[in-house]
């Protein structure tokens, strides 16, 4: 089965220092998620920032509200422009996820770049088409409005961002 991808781009109101410590810390995950998915991280290492090696373990209902266990690594880290997390197990057969971000003139530009292989080959693949890919566009349009309609950045002028769906 072939791999797919899921972009998404965000312009934030911001400055890379602020949004920097948010994304690098895995306690602020549940904020940026939306709550019928049930997230709850369960590693003890909420308090640090991540560093590449870092296991971040999780109990997540993405069906039904089945709560499964999912666990990423952080597997690579550039202070301030990028970070890579990759599930080492979980609902998906591969999941990489790579965080962008670029300094822009009217703020930060937040780039997510998902390359995935759903579970049970014919029928993931079945899935993504009904579910798993409007699921991945609906938890980014929440992070999205989250971050642009709150003060959860601090530093965000009015708590006003711009965001933009890219592919």
């Amino acid at each position: 089965m072939a791999a797919i991808q899921f972009k998404r781009e965000q312009i934030i109101n911001s400055d890379i220092d602020t949004i920097w410590d948010f994304v690098s810390s895995p306690k602020n995950l549940k904020e940026i998620t939306p709550s019928y998915m049930l997230f709850q991280i369960t590693s003890d290492n909420l308090d640090q920032k991540m560093y590449p090696g870092m296991i971040i373990t999780y109990k997540v209902a993405p069906i039904l509200n089945i709560k499964i266990d999912w666990m990423t690594e952080i597997t690579h880290v550039r202070d301030k422009e990028f970070f890579i997390d990759e599930q080492r197990m979980g609902p998906y057969k591969m999941w990489h996820h790579q965080h962008i971000f670029e300094i822009k003139d009217n703020g930060v530009l937040m780039k997510d770049i998902i390359t995935y292989i759903p579970p049970l080959g014919l029928i993931g693949q079945i899935a993504n088409k009904i579910f798993i890919k409007k699921q991945l566009k609906n938890i980014f349009d929440y992070r999205q409005k989250v971050i642009n309609k709150t003060k959860i950045l601090q530093g965000i002028k009015d708590g006003i961002g711009i965001g933009s769906p890219a592919a």
